[in-house]
């Protein structure tokens, strides 16, 4: 049983300079857990809302003080004092609260801090690692690989390039030998840039953001780096790319401003299946917009059957809505984020189904990040194949895989 007996949240800043939530939480047996939310720039139409105050004099209209007192009060006077079996029953308290379907009321980033806060603190008190609490023998507990943004595009940077990450995913047998081969790749390109005469400055993610305007001649790059860090492309690296169709859909066509060019769906769909037949492309996400439905049926038809296609914006983590496109047979792979549906318990719902339908998960994190590494415990809790965390660089995104390290210690 666990009683909480101090529950504070406050307003933080988030790896972009927005204001964020953090919530402090203790039980009564002196157990401690303390969480911070992150918060997307591409974001799905039917996530979770998360609260902002809207005062255009403060942060710009961004800031999150009325969640924070939604927590210290409305929520505090639900929790304080009271009794938990497990954290479905917490996180079940907070969803009645709110009432809500989308956390309009109290804030998605208000109960989401709430419900990770109650999870690491009852981690605490059973002294057992958060990534334990989450498996409770239900899955099994496994080290994901990393999915590293080393490129930066779209809505994460200020450049013309369309795709918004250019990620390589290392081919190691540990965490450890996945982050050198990482470091490795990361620095040939970043010199290989500079030489290229292009900025090695780095976007929201970590990764390199040059003013390249068409996708294969970063791919090129990006391949040319990965041989001099002496490793080969399929062998030892692979490439992965997030689309964010969404942000490119407009009128029926997908807009290119790179290529200067506009496809239909079926030929964007021939467009993917050009690059994963050109270059070791193992995953993409969305690769088709939200709510282009048609399209996605004729690219997971298409090249489902050759390489993880993940559902972000369209499915954003939300149990109801992941059933709904399996039932048409859309991707093959969940994208998971915590803050589109607002708590752990809704989060590892939907990630339920998605085994359940032999669909793989990626755990993400957000453009606007912070020094939390739930993340990290909730990939190898729910034993996905990958994690997405940003580049190598960055404390932001480097902590989750520095969590990581300590975690396969434990593991070994």
């Amino acid at each position: 049983m666990f009683t909480v007996q101090r529950v504070k949240a406050r307003q933080i800043l988030d790896s972009r300079g927005n204001p964020t939530v953090e919530v402090d939480l203790a039980l009564s047996s002196g157990a401690f857990g303390r969480a911070a939310v992150p918060s997307g720039a591409s974001v799905g139409s039917r996530e979770a809302i998360e609260l902002r105050d809207d005062n255009k004099n403060i942060y710009a209209g961004k800031g999150v003080l009325g969640a924070v007192k939604n927590v210290n009060t409305v929520i505090a006077a639900r929790i304080l004092n009271k009794n938990f079996a497990e954290q479905k029953v917490f996180d079940a308290a907070l969803i009645d609260l709110d009432g809500t379907e989308t956390k309009e009321l109290l804030g998605a980033n208000a109960i989401l801090a709430v419900s990770i806060a109650f999870a690491k603190a009852a981690a605490s008190q059973m002294n057992i690692n958060l990534f334990q609490l989450i498996s409770q023998k239900r899955y099994p507990v496994r080290m994901p690989t990393p999915m590293l943004n080393l490129i930066n595009g779209g809505a994460h940077a200020d450049n013309p390039i369309d795709i918004q990450e250019f990620m390589i995913v290392p081919k190691a047998d540990n965490i450890s030998s996945s982050l050198e081969i990482a470091a490795a790749v990361f620095h040939n390109l970043k010199s290989t840039l500079k030489k290229m005469g292009h900025s090695t400055n780095v976007g929201d993610e970590g990764g390199f953001a040059p003013n390249l305007r068409s996708t294969e001649l970063v791919l090129d790059i990006l391949s040319e780096s990965i041989l001099k860090s002496g490793l080969t492309l399929g062998e030892n690296v692979e490439i992965a790319l997030d689309i964010a169709a969404t942000e490119l859909f407009k009128g029926s066509f997908y807009h290119l401003k790179g290529e200067k060019t506009k496809l239909n769906s079926a030929e964007f769909a021939l467009y993917h299946k050009k690059l994963i037949d050109t270059y070791q492309i193992c995953s993409i996400e969305d690769p088709m917009a939200e709510n282009d439905l048609e399209g996605w049926k004729i690219v997971t038809d298409l090249i489902g059957n050759k390489v993880q296609l993940v559902g972000d914006d369209i499915f954003v983590t939300n149990k109801s809505i992941l059933e709904q496109g399996i039932k048409k047979g859309l991707a093959n792979a969940l994208l998971v984020k915590m803050n589109q549906v607002g708590t752990l318990t809704e989060t590892l719902q939907a990630v339920d189904l998605a085994y359940q339908n032999g669909y793989e998960t990626i755990v993400s994190h957000r453009s606007g990040e912070t020094e939390d590494t739930t993340i990290a415990h909730l990939a190898v809790g729910i034993g996905s194949k990958y994690i997405k965390a940003g580049s190598i660089c960055r404390t932001d995104r480097v902590c989750k895989y520095n969590e990581l390290l300590r975690v396969s210690e434990s593991l070994c």
